[in-house]
């Protein structure tokens, strides 16, 4: 089941990035869902690094590392899909 949550929130991740990002990004949804995964963990390592992954109520500072990191992925990556689609 934690698979599945995973898919899950990728794919929220994954396209909250894309929404923070300007212009169009011409990658897959599968690319998105597995950037905003990789997203995830490397916020979760980060917000854990900084001390503050477990807070009070919503954790927001780690939900932002969470979209900032695969904001950064898919702004590294969008632009090696659209070469090799071209």
């Amino acid at each position: 089941m934690s698979f599945l949550w995973a898919i899950i929130a990728g794919l929220i991740i994954g396209l909250l990035a894309k929404l923070v990002l300007p212009g169009r990004q011409p990658i897959p949804l599968w690319m998105t869902v597995l950037l905003g995964i990789v997203g995830a963990v490397v916020g979760n390592a980060l917000a854990s690094a900084v001390g503050v992954r477990d807070t009070a109520g919503i954790d927001w500072i780690r939900h932002i590392f969470q979209i900032g990191v695969a904001a950064v992925l898919i702004g590294a990556i969008t632009p090696m899909w659209a070469r090799r689609r071209a």
